[in-house]
């Protein structure tokens, strides 16, 4: 029996299937997002190894304009302010918040260029992801070992307090007027970026690092609810701080 009415029905099931249903639609959307990223870390990684021969920061260019494209897949738009902040010609910090798998995107469309990022050290062993990630110069830490992680995080700090090295925050609105791992959304909408004035480090020592984390968090806090209240007028549920 030929096996092509079958898979002619089941594609059609499929696509009835996509249609009804939004969780249907979100796992789909979910999957195809997974599948770029594995798809093209390996796409880039020829490329980076072709370019630049093994592991560099330089990398990260490549691997940004590569991530770039998803944004036209799934109907995302990033409307950034203050980018020129992070193109200044001097080092800094950047910190930015944390809502969902989807933040890559939005931290490619500000990255600047030679800017050397920390992860954790689990998204090392994610197959070609964790290899993209190693050729683009990203350092890992270990979070069960305190010790490694806060040996990265110390030479940040002596970097900051030698350089004078300013933190700039990086703010994205809120993901909850289109996309909700709870209620299963997952459509297309425009992120509000802002790139935040930077935060002077001169002068500080160790025990002002508490008082220039409570500075840093509440500024992005007050500007992620002022980028996202147009969602919240609109009925979407109140985003929380991240």
């Amino acid at each position: 029996m030929e096996p092509w009415p079958w898979l002619t029905a089941a594609l059609l099931l499929l696509l009835l299937l996509l249609q009804l249903s939004r969780a249907a639609r979100f796992y789909a959307k979910i999957s195809l997002y997974c599948a770029l990223c594995f798809s093209v870390s390996i796409l880039a990684a020829a490329v980076c190894l072709l370019r630049h021969g093994g592991r560099t920061v330089d990398n990260m260019s490549i691997i940004s304009w590569f991530v770039r494209t998803f944004k036209y897949l799934f109907g995302l738009r990033f409307s950034v302010k203050g980018r020129e902040e992070l193109w200044k010609d001097r080092p800094c910090v950047i910190v930015s918040n944390h809502q969902s798998i989807l933040d890559m995107m939005g931290l490619m469309e500000v990255l600047p260029p030679r800017c050397v990022q920390i992860a954790k050290r689990e998204l090392l062993f994610t197959g070609p992801v964790g290899l993209i990630m190693y050729l683009g110069g990203v350092f890992f830490i270990n979070r069960q070992r305190s010790s490694t992680a806060m040996s990265v995080m110390a030479d940040v700090g002596e970097l900051m307090l030698r350089e004078n090295v300013p933190v700039v925050p990086v703010v994205y609105s809120s993901f909850s007027s289109f996309y909700n791992s709870r209620t299963k959304l997952f459509t297309s909408g425009t992120i509000q970026v802002e790139v935040l004035d930077p935060i002077p480090t001169s002068g500080l020592t160790v025990d002002d690092v508490p008082a220039l984390i409570d500075t840093c968090h509440r500024a992005m806090r007050t500007a992620f609810l002022r980028l996202s209240k147009p969602p919240q007028e609109n009925g979407a549920p109140e985003p929380a701080a991240q």
